[in-house]
């Protein structure tokens, strides 16, 4: 039975194009930290911290704790010099670019369908962004009022999408067995990868991404609306049994 559903933020309850965003979001943050890292190096140091996180399989270190360090060795930066100008960026600059997403009419709807048929729900976005930053983005989505049972952000959580880990360490925060959630995404990698842990998943039509391989499984796919009736009327992964994966 069903008693969790996880949700993916990026393209899924923030209808956004996530390559197009992240290279508006660069561009912003580049000039505002020019005077201490000039733009060329700046965003191939990002990517490789980046990097870092995503494939980091350490479960004592947090996603912070790694792409600090790797973007320090990098950079040959201290700490002090780069952080406040990074925590500043995203109170004063990140707002800014809430342009560039839209918000969609069902999106709360579904997850307030959610909550009242009594799942927990989260929000089970790839962690390689400050809690600021993620929580910026839930108020765009008009959703930051919202009771969520956890949001998987940067300075918590110890693996990224696509690590089955990840997806372990989010079942284990809300007590429940892997295979007693389900996962709703719009990224076949990222997102149907959950279904190796016993997830289900619910693969969502809208900024479909899928890069070919690898390719997974998935219990059901349709649009917000589709997930929305599912939700509703017990259907779907969300019906009260389903047969045991082999």
């Amino acid at each position: 039975m069903i008693k969790a559903c996880l949700f993916d933020l990026d393209g899924t309850l923030l209808p956004l194009d996530t390559e197009a965003f992240v290279k508006v979001y660069l561009q912003a943050l580049a000039p505002y930290v020019a005077h201490v890292v000039p733009p060329d190096k700046l965003v191939p140091i990002i990517w490789k911290a980046t990097g870092a996180m995503i494939e980091n399989d350490q479960a004592d270190l947090t996603n912070e704790e790694v792409f600090t360090r790797a973007f320090l060795q990098l950079s040959g930066l201290e700490k002090e010099e780069i952080w406040p100008l990074f925590d500043r960026f995203y109170k004063e600059e990140f707002p800014k670019l809430e342009k560039h997403a839209e918000k969609s009419a069902l999106a709360r709807q579904v997850v307030q369908a959610a909550l009242d048929r009594g799942y927990q729900v989260a929000v089970a976005t790839n962690p390689v962004f400050p809690r600021e930053a993620i929580y910026e983005r839930l108020r765009w989505a008009g959703l930051d009022d919202l009771p969520f049972a956890t949001v998987t952000v940067y300075e918590e959580t110890h693996f990224c999408k696509p690590h089955p880990g990840y997806y372990r360490e989010v079942a284990g925060r809300l007590g429940v067995s892997p295979e007693e959630c389900v996962m709703i995404g719009n990224d076949m990698q990222e997102d149907m990868v959950a279904s190796v842990v016993g997830m289900r998943t619910f693969f969502l039509k809208e900024y479909r991404i899928d890069r070919g391989r690898p390719s997974y499984d998935f219990d059901q796919e349709g649009t917000m609306e589709d997930l929305f009736q599912s939700i509703c009327k017990g259907t779907g992964v969300f019906q009260k049994e389903h047969p045991v994966k082999k």
